[in-house]
């Protein structure tokens, strides 16, 4: 549509609006300032600007000349919107400028004049304090609507008293201060008003006090805070005064939980029910924004992720809406196109919202029944006639209300009806008899079991609410465990998590508010012990359950690690905050990666470079934090690296593997070897410190030069020195595993060059081999087995050996074939020793495939939860003569049994 000329946009726009028509009546002179400005938003600085023009000499004065600005910026608002020349983010910006500008102002000139009688109200510090004006709902959001009332809130940070001849407390001054500041814009005038406020979200609501000083909102929040009241201060904003952020202190950790609420789901469900009895109660159905499908709904779907996930997601802690909406996306909280859909409904709705205030500028969100605003709506928003534009917004509306339905649909609590309600209240025969039924091979086992749960000291102490949602989730589950071959087990281990989040309702309301995670989770505990004890331990991991797709979707480093970097810098500052949230991260890649490997995803190879993958970026991530926090740095980067050995540096990474690390520094700096060394013990206290999400990693550091007793970091002078001169046989085997994982990028390229030339020193075979059976036997002495089963690691023909004669191999050989020094991992080595003819291929071949065979038993077996990877000898009978055959190949000898 072709913009009108301002003249025009002026006549049209009073035609639609009384409210405009009657102002231009009042004063002829806002025509011409309209049609001036017409063509550009109204902005603070215009604000400010009218407001100074205007200087108020009492306080009749600064009312009037704030009734005047708003007329003047209602007016244009109005004009440009309903001529197409601002959009709905305009409109709201504006208005909520208007009211930012209003209050400041207000507040400034009515503390002066408090302050000239009683003199400035003082904290214990002596410093004068000022009225914070918390602006709540929308306007806190910065989406105020055209005649939208402002909810306020007034706090001050400390009691005392003010200063001057007359005095009076603090909470007396700030009261006096809130009370005019209220009527300096809220009363109706001849001039009409500025905005209508509304004080009812304070701490007790009408019948509290007017203002609260930081010390008795803290109180309120810890002792007599309710969910709506979280909810209402997600969009709480500081609009006057200073010492904001003490007071976001206290509101944040209030709002946002450092844990996944999904307790709110039932918070955020009540109070919609509370709002449909009363939109029924009061026939507003034709109410778009408390009606079904309204403006309230979207907000609703907003608000109620950001309750849940807005403590560990801090981009979910903005204010506006649409913000939320597109985050939402991004996280895929909500399908991109359902997210879409609403937000293009949210509009709708805002705009038909502000032209409805518009006619008369009357706080309204009802549809008009006279046919004359009707037919004015419906051209306003684009429709020729009423029916069309009704039919247009009904469709909006279930679209919306269907979303909301999909989001807070109420779970199954009721489980009276299932088959096993009621099951340990029941006689025992009949009890059996239903448990036999389902497949427990001894239902008495199974019955003791949950009658020892419900009887047990810890459920007894649960608050009723929680023993009731305990008891709707026994039914389903138990089951689900007797589908599984192991059903008592399962149900043990089901009942050992719950017996641990009992007390953890959060978690609870999530299995509760996503019943498809019952099965999910069963499953789990089913196919391993090690994994139920994960998840026993860390039931926040419940989360992840939640999304199947995203649980068994391939790992993307890339994308994760732009995701822990965007995490850390949201707590930039907070240190235990972001050992928590490295800790956390950790567990959440691990326990999917944990997820995909009970599907049978990967195979031990690929799972292993997946989790040194994610050794990998953990490390780097933490370097950068342990180099931020060190006051002594002299560089912008350090020329530091991060060298792995052992199973990290061979890509052998295990679920629980610790981390064999290497310091390397190369830098001229002379304090050098003092700050690199402050780093490396800072590093290794960002990984191994126990927080309350657990430790990061345990390190092993003791493959640096001289052990532990040498320097914690080394030069790369040293470190080439030592490998050429001094380090012993068992040193250059475990270099044969090592590579550079993070760090420097010169540091680590000239490490690998370090590494293959010495790698490549020509020695003396007989020697070298007497040396590495030695350190193999001391190995073999250190690990007793009196146990009868085969010991995957360490028993004749077991991982060891592989690693052991391919390491010979690699010693002696990469003099002549630098191939060999290639850190390419066990079975790729075996392939290139037979390629050049070191090994034949009818050893090779199958000492490889036994290799592989081995690591795939051990994996399985420390799955179960096994202390030590031990079998029946027959089960690997074939792939240890398979490594036998090496060994003795390679060493001439049989290793003793």
């Amino acid at each position: 549509m072709p913009t009108l000329p301002p003249a025009e946009a002026i006549d049209r726009a009073a035609a639609y609006s009384r409210y405009l028509q009657a102002r231009l009546t009042a004063r002829p002179e806002l025509r011409g300032w309209l049609a001036a400005g017409l063509d550009r938003p109204c902005t603070r600085a215009e604000m400010l600007d009218a407001l100074a023009g205007r200087a108020a000499a009492d306080e009749a004065a600064l009312g009037r000349a704030l009734r005047l600005l708003r007329q003047q910026v209602m007016a244009r608002v109005m004009v440009r919107d309903l001529s197409g020349r601002a959009d709905l983010a305009e409109v709201t910006r504006t208005l909520t400028e208007l009211a930012e500008v209003v209050l400041e102002r207000a507040a400034a000139f009515l503390h002066a004049d408090l302050a000239g009688v009683h003199g400035e109200p003082l904290d214990r510090a002596g410093r004068p304090q000022q009225l914070i004006v918390v602006g709540m709902g929308k306007l806190g959001g910065r989406e105020l609507n055209a005649s939208s009332d402002i909810d306020l809130i007034f706090v001050f940070p400390e009691d005392g008293e003010t200063a001057g001849p007359r005095r009076i407390s603090n909470f007396d001054f700030f009261t006096r201060l809130g009370k005019r500041l209220i009527a300096a814009i809220g009363e109706a005038t001849a001039d009409g008003f500025v905005f209508r406020v509304d004080m009812r979200l304070r701490p007790y609501g009408d019948s509290g006090p007017l203002v609260a000083s930081f010390a008795a909102l803290e109180d309120y929040f810890y002792t007599q805070g309710r969910e709506w009241e979280r909810y209402a201060w997600i969009k709480a904003r500081y609009l006057t005064g200073g010492r904001h952020a003490e007071l976001e202190a206290l509101r944040r950790p209030f709002v946002f939980r450092k844990y996944l609420d999904f307790g709110a789901f039932a918070a955020m469900r009540e109070l919609h029910a509370q709002i449909r009895r009363e939109v029924a109660r009061r026939d507003l159905s034709d109410n778009i924004k408390l009606g079904p499908g309204g403006i309230r709904e979207v907000e609703f779907i907003a608000q109620v992720f950001q309750l849940i996930r807005g403590g560990k997601v801090p981009s979910l802690q903005a204010r506006p809406t649409r913000v939320i909406l597109t985050q939402l996306a991004a996280l895929d909280l909500l399908p991109e196109a359902t997210a879409r859909e609403l937000e293009a409904a949210y509009c709708f709705l805002r705009n038909l919202e502000h032209r409805l205030q518009y006619l008369d500028d009357a706080q309204t969100q009802r549809l008009p029944h006279g046919a004359e605003d009707r037919r004015r709506v419906a051209q306003a928003m684009g429709h020729a006639e009423w029916e069309g534009f009704e039919a247009h917004l009904n469709g909006l509306r279930r679209k919306v209300a269907d979303q909301f339905d999909q989001v807070f649909g109420a779970p199954q609590e009721d489980q009276s009806a299932h088959p096993l309600a009621g099951l340990c209240a029941l006689p025992e025969a009949a009890a059996l008899a239903k448990l036999g039924a389902l497949g427990y091979d001894d239902p008495r086992e199974a019955f003791e079991r949950l009658a020892a749960f419900r009887g047990g000291q810890r459920f007894a102490q649960l608050p009723a609410a929680s023993q009731a949602a305990l008891d709707s989730l026994l039914p389903p589950l138990v089951e689900l465990a007797a589908r599984f071959d192991n059903a008592a087990a399962t149900l043990a281990r089901i009942l050992a998590l719950l017996e641990t989040i009992g007390r953890r309702m959060p978690y609870v309301a999530l299995l509760r508010e996503y019943p498809q995670t019952l099965a999910q989770v069963a499953k789990m505990l089913s196919a391993s012990p090690w994994a139920a004890e994960v998840l026993t331990r860390q039931p926040q991991l419940l989360d992840e359950l939640l999304d199947a797709r995203a649980l068994l979707a391939a790992p993307d480093w890339g994308s994760a690690r732009a995701e822990l970097h965007d995490r850390l810098a949201a707590f930039e500052g907070d240190v235990e905050r972001q050992m928590d949230e490295l800790r956390q991260f950790k567990q959440s890649e691990v326990f999917r990666l944990l997820a995909q490997d009970l599907a049978g995803l990967w195979t031990v190879e690929r799972l292993s470079d997946h989790l040194s993958d994610l050794a990998d970026l953990i490390l780097a991530q933490t370097l950068e934090l342990a180099w931020k926090g060190l006051t002594a740095r002299h560089r912008e980067r350090p020329a530091f690296a991060v060298i792995a050995y052992g199973k990290l540096g061979g890509k052998e990474t295990g679920y629980a593997s610790d981390l064999d690390l290497v310091f390397l520094y190369d830098d001229p700096h002379p304090e050098a070897q003092a700050i690199y060394a402050k780093l490396g013990r800072r590093l290794i206290t960002w990984l191994s410190t126990l927080t309350a999400a657990g430790i990061l990693y345990d390190t092993d550091l003791r493959l640096r030069p001289d052990g532990a007793a040498g320097l914690l970091v080394s030069s790369l002078e040293a470190y080439e020195d030592y490998q050429r001169h001094k380090a012993w046989t068992w040193e250059h085997q475990a270099l044969t595993r090592a590579r550079h994982c993070c760090g420097d990028a010169e540091v680590g390229r000239r490490f690998e060059a370090i590494r293959e030339a010495v790698l490549r020193t020509p020695r003396d075979r007989e020697k070298l081999k007497a040396e590495v059976l030695e350190m193999r036997r001391k190995m073999r002495d250190g690990h007793p087995n009196p146990s009868g089963l085969f010991d995957l690691k360490h028993d004749a023909g077991g991982l060891v050996d592989v690693e052991f004669a391919v390491q010979y191999l690699v010693l002696a050989h990469a003099a002549e074939h630098p191939e060999m020094a290639a850190n390419v991992g066990n079975i790729a080595l075996l392939g290139r020793a037979a390629d050049l003819g070191l090994l034949p291929g009818e050893v090779a071949g199958p000492a490889a495939d036994a290799y592989r065979a081995l690591r795939r038993l051990q994996h399985q077996v420390k799955l179960q939860g096994s202390e030590y990877a031990r079998i029946e000898p027959e089960v690997a009978a074939v792939h240890a003569e398979a490594v036998r055959r090496l060994w003795d190949l390679v060493f001439g000898a049989a290793q003793p049994e």
